[in-house]
């Protein structure tokens, strides 16, 4: 749906810019424009506005969440997306303090959970909100539970489907367990 009304948008542009403004000589010049009297306003709003000069620019790229997500050309190596330096301490968890490289697409690297974690950063990556809330901190003056969750602390840091990440994670109020809970994989189970 989303990709029909941006290619809705996208055709109209593309003959606009495409479109060659008029030319007149005047006494201002031989080249200066003289739009057609029906497409200037004489009053109203819009009476002081003058029309663009010159075609749109071409191509006109669709945002990534409406190619499908490639975000390749044909022709280009697709590397690995997402490549992640997660590391953590203080969970109290045998095995699951340190730091652990993870890659998908395919998966590797050295994280525990590896295909599981990739499993839940696609699953978040399938969805605005998820992409636009999964590694979001905690905004400044949210009202939290005051519960505390442990002395746990994480920091992940590099590339989630071409986005540059660096967050941390800790578990010090109700926000910033049900956080942690919600990277769970990629970051350790706690609970």
């Amino acid at each position: 749906m989303l990709r029909r009304l941006a290619l809705t948008a996208v055709v109209p542009l593309a003959a606009l810019a495409t479109a060659v403004p008029a030319t007149s000589a005047t006494a201002s010049g031989p080249e200066s424009f003289v739009p057609a009297p029906s497409a200037v306003p004489t009053s109203g709003p819009f009476a002081a506005a003058r029309p663009a000069l010159g075609p749109l620019p071409m191509p006109l790229p669709l945002p990534g969440f409406l190619d499908g997500g490639a975000g390749t050309a044909p022709g280009e190596v697709d590397e690995a997306r997402t490549r992640l330096t997660v590391s953590v301490e203080n969970t109290g968890v045998p095995g699951a303090d340190g730091t652990f490289e993870l890659e998908c697409g395919p998966t590797g690297g050295s994280h525990p959970e590896g295909q599981a974690a990739c499993d839940r950063l696609a699953e978040a990556g399938a969805t605005r909100s998820g992409r636009q809330e999964l590694f979001r901190e905690t905004p400044e003056g949210t009202m939290c539970t005051m519960i505390h969750g442990g002395d746990a602390f994480a920091r992940i840091v590099g590339t989630w489907e071409g986005r540059r990440v660096d967050t941390t994670a800790t578990r010090r109020d109700g926000c910033e367990i049900a956080r942690w809970n919600g990277l769970v994989p990629v970051l350790p189970d706690v609970r």
